[in-house]
């Protein structure tokens, strides 16, 4: 039968019509109304790449498989923990005194992650970059047992070698060292091939977290990632925070370079970030780190301070949206101040509602982002909500440029303070796995209201009626970027 191109451009048409339709049954079946209403939209201004793009993004979570070893692996922690909890000695460490205020957090986040809060733990705030790696190559360099390394960035450069140098000797020396990298996170930078092949004549094993698959049972979408920094010595030292293992300007060609905030832990919280760290070392290797089959790997759960810690991880391998819930509790229990350090913040209905009512009920509430920006959808996505912040009382500062301060942290009050890799976007509340350290304890938040003031001196402050005499162009290039930043 012979048709012409009116005749196939109409039946093109129809077939659109048709499939739009037909994903008004599909797209909103558990999802945000947010992110449904963009993808719908989507789907029926350009019904074919809509169609095309959503079978390639519209998942957001991680295959069953994997969530399953998640699952599992929640599962032994609890099983574990239940009977740590049975030894009188350790009573003090793994069920502490909790007061009042605390108690719903701690409870979230146990019933979220299987994590319960831990006491008798030490934190130490570092924010100078390359100070980091010095210190944490000076304990690798202490190391006796093992050495846990996971981070979304990876590269060895002139900055990171001092790490890389301590992991060689660790290994050489016998000490079993372990390096997780997230592949779309790390394979961009310079010498990744050399970099993995020196790992391996080093002795040091190491996976890809979330490898690529284009095609097959083992596709994921391509922007799963994993961006967790975890560091784990013996079982008695740990790291985490917002800094990659990468030299200060990621490489690039512009001005930009980074400022991050990372805690150096002892005590019996270093065990919760082992468990967040083998868990992912289990899902990428298939390989459980326990007494056979990795029996230098030990939980220390003697006391080394007198702070309360939890360990929050979250992302695609759970069902819950972790992160997400916790930092809304948080603001929601904020009583008199609330600052909130994040270089990305694109928020949900749900965490705005919480941040502008606090501000509206009296709250003192501050947010940190910077004038620099390395994503330009997120970052014009993020300035689309000044305006409604602004508005409703929240203070607004922005790092100068060039740098760009990466840091992640919140402080409640005067004795709630979250530190950890999670931006404050619908990508690391959905897409991205993250980890989050919650201290309930006045003397972190007085020592993170002191990175806060540096930071604060390093600022310029954006008013309301400035901020209402950006361009028109600006106002677009805002509007559009919130649009593509519910298609999750």
């Amino acid at each position: 039968m012979f048709f012409n191109w009116a005749t196939i451009s109409a039946l093109l048409g129809i077939l659109g019509w048709l499939i739009a339709i037909a994903m008004l049954f599909i797209v909103p079946v558990n999802r945000k109304p947010s992110s449904a209403t963009a993808w719908l939209l989507l789907i029926f201004l350009v019904p074919y790449f809509g169609l095309i793009l959503f079978l390639l993004l519209g998942s957001p979570k991680l295959p069953k498989r994997r969530r399953a070893e998640q699952h599992n692996m929640s599962e032994l922690i609890s099983k574990a923990v239940a009977e740590a909890k049975a030894q009188p000695e350790l009573a003090p460490i793994l069920d502490p005194q909790i007061p009042p205020r605390y108690q719903p957090f701690v409870n979230l986040n146990t019933n979220l992650t299987s994590m319960p809060v831990v006491g008798g733990n030490a934190v130490e705030l570092l924010p100078e970059y390359n100070a980091v790696f010095a210190r944490i190559a000076q304990d690798i360099d202490s190391a006796q047992r093992f050495v846990h390394i996971e981070y979304f960035a990876t590269s060895r450069d002139e900055e990171t070698e001092a790490i890389f140098a301590a992991m060689d000797r660790a290994a050489s020396r016998g000490v079993k060292v372990r390096v997780l990298m997230d592949h779309l996170g790390s394979r961009k930078y310079p010498y990744f091939k050399v970099m993995q092949e020196r790992l391996t004549a080093a002795g040091i094993e190491h996976y890809i977290s979330l490898p690529l698959h284009f095609f097959g049972k083992k596709y994921t979408r391509i922007d799963l990632r994993n961006h967790r920094k975890i560091v784990v010595i013996d079982g008695k030292i740990g790291y985490t925070g917002s800094q990659n293992l990468i030299k200060r300007n990621y490489f690039r060609k512009d001005a930009i370079y980074y400022d991050e905030l990372v805690a150096r832990l002892s005590g019996p919280v270093v065990a919760e970030l082992e468990a967040a760290f083998a868990t992912d070392w289990y899902c990428e290797s298939g390989i459980l780190l326990t007494r056979q089959t990795a029996p230098e790997v030990t939980a220390d759960l003697k006391a080394a301070g007198n702070v309360l810690c939890q360990v929050v991880p979250s992302g695609s391998g759970f069902e819950d949206e972790n992160n997400l819930k916790l930092f809304t509790a948080l603001i929601h229990a904020a009583q008199h101040k609330l600052v909130i350090t994040n270089p990305y913040f694109v928020p949900d209905d749900a965490l705005m509602t919480a941040l502008t009512s606090a501000a509206q009920r009296g709250v003192d509430v501050t947010l940190i982002n910077s004038e620099a920006s390395d994503q330009f959808l997120v970052s014009h996505a993020e300035r689309s909500y000044y305006e409604q912040l602004l508005k409703t009382g929240v203070k607004l500062y922005r790092y100068k440029e060039p740098i760009l301060l990466h840091s992640k942290h919140i402080t409640v009050d005067d004795d709630i303070a979250v530190i950890g890799s999670s931006n404050m976007d619908i990508r690391s509340f959905i897409l991205n796995l993250e980890v989050t350290l919650v201290c309930y304890a006045p003397s972190v938040v007085a020592d993170l209201r002191k990175v806060e003031a540096v930071d604060l001196s390093r600022c310029n402050q954006v008013t309301l009626q400035e901020w209402q005499n950006r361009s028109t162009k600006e106002k677009f290039y805002e509007n559009i970027s919130r649009l593509t930043a519910a298609l999750q």
